[in-house]
């Protein structure tokens, strides 16, 4: 298996509480979040979900969550076509919210793993993309200014 690490940062003109309902209610990501095909809640602790983004392929894992402290943290552990440990954290600033999403996950699909060692930069970037679009999705859902995002 191919192993990646992502750290994302999010910084919106919206109040922690707001953020937080919006990230935390998954099962609407799709309306907003661009690349988000389909989530589903299956239990308070699980959400399905399947993404396709800027490069051609489709990646479909579940998250399991193993830790949650509103408004401030979710953590869970991935598993499919990427197994591996997401954390989600969320900090007030200035009457803003600025967010991280730390995502250390290894491929599991045999054609990603085959071409993992030359595809890193071309998989880093999807994923770039893929967020990047998130942070912009949720700054429309929530009437908010983006201030920051990478």
């Amino acid at each position: 298996m191919t192993r990646y690490r992502f750290l994302t940062t999010w910084l919106l003109d919206a109040p922690i509480e707001r953020v937080w309902e919006t990230l935390y209610d998954a099962e609407r990501w799709p309306v907003w979040w661009r690349g988000v095909e389909r989530t589903v809640v299956v239990s308070e602790d699980l959400w399905q979900s399947s993404w396709r983004s800027f490069l051609p392929y489709t990646l479909e894992f579940e998250f399991a969550i193993v830790r949650r402290e509103p408004p401030y943290l979710l953590e869970g552990i991935a598993r499919g076509e990427l197994a591996g440990r997401g954390t989600w954290r969320l900090y007030e600033a200035r009457g803003g919210t600025a967010s991280t999403w730390d995502w250390q996950v290894e491929t599991t699909a045999r054609w990603m793993n085959a071409f993992g060692p030359l595809a890193r930069p071309a998989f880093a970037w999807n994923h770039s993309w893929v967020m990047r679009r998130g942070a912009e999705g949720l700054a429309r859902e929530l009437g908010c200014e983006l201030i920051a995002a990478g």
